[in-house]
């Protein structure tokens, strides 16, 4: 397998030698952090009270049109780091009280990640680690994370090839995410959670619909269920906001009450019950972080 001198990290397989330059995703063999702080609007499980230990790296190998995080996704704002300073900041958020560490679109700085992780578990750090990604990596590199994650949190963004294309830059998604949550849950199982409710182990895939695409969001639903039953947890989001006008027009819009709803009630006709809903408000540019290195330069 090639790594960062041919790298073929995610589906992109670009081929670089990211010693010398940067592919699609923008990163040198550095790992590149925008901010790490405690965060409290993830699932109940991930933030619970005390708040989710979250560390948002920098670059994104997916090409979302509708990104709300474009500072650090696609206009790489971030600060350059060592493995020895990320795995500090993994243990420093423990510290403050976290009750996991969430990695959040980690995909370009796997191997920088393997190896914070491991040098924090040799000095200290207990708490469950989850991989929040887009899910546009190839299989063999969420293979090198077997036995250092504990909780995985993919999207699954679209069903449909076209709207993939379309909205993300991403050629046969479906298949490639499928695939990709099937090895993450070959590798730690069904959920697992503490006395406190925490999901200590497991897969919670999300989904964030999109106006005027509830067929296709149907379909990932129907997916999941007949696929893995009430083995994994699934989060249906409806915190869609439009940050910029596109030229899609479909998107310039929010999420209707009516579609999350008609999504919602169909979930429920599937036998789905373990599922997590947003019925409040989320889609505001309010959740949005700001990205000012706080938690980096400690």
């Amino acid at each position: 397998m090639y790594i960062l001198k041919k790298c073929n990290l995610c589906k992109r397989n670009c081929l670089v030698n990211r010693y010398k330059q940067v592919g699609y995703c923008k990163q040198t063999d550095k790992i590149r952090v925008a901010k790490a702080v405690l965060t409290y609007f993830e699932e109940p499980c991930i933030s619970n009270s005390k708040g989710s230990g979250t560390i948002f790296f920098s670059g994104c190998n997916m090409g979302c049109i509708f990104c709300q995080n474009e500072k650090i996704s696609t206009n790489n704002f971030g600060c350059d780091i060592t493995s020895d300073k990320l795995a500090s900041i993994m243990l420093d958020l423990q510290n403050k009280g976290a009750i996991n560490i969430n990695l959040v679109t980690p995909t370009p700085h796997i191997i920088g990640i393997i190896d914070a992780i491991k040098k924090a578990k040799d000095k200290g750090l207990t708490i469950p680690i989850i991989y929040n990604t887009g899910t546009y990596e190839n299989i063999e590199s969420i293979k090198l994370l077997d036995g250092l994650i504990d909780v995985y949190l993919p999207d699954l963004k679209y069903c449909d090839d076209a709207l993939a294309i379309k909205y993300s830059n991403t050629k046969n998604y479906f298949l490639n995410a499928t695939l990709i949550i099937e090895e993450m849950y070959k590798q730690v199982g069904p959920c697992e959670f503490d006395q406190n409710g925490n999901i200590k182990k497991g897969v919670i895939v999300r989904h964030l619909v999109l106006p005027h695409a509830i067929n296709d969001s149907k379909q990932i639903l129907k997916y999941l269920y007949e696929t893995y039953q009430d083995s994994i947890y699934i989060s249906i989001m409806n915190q869609y906001t439009p940050i910029k006008p596109l030229n899609y027009k479909e998107l310039n819009s929010k999420l209707s009450d009516e579609e999350y709803n008609d999504l919602i009630d169909y979930a429920v006709s599937l036998g789905i019950k373990n599922a997590f809903c947003q019925l409040d408000s989320t889609s505001s540019k309010d959740f949005i972080p700001n990205f000012d290195l706080e938690g980096i330069n400690n």
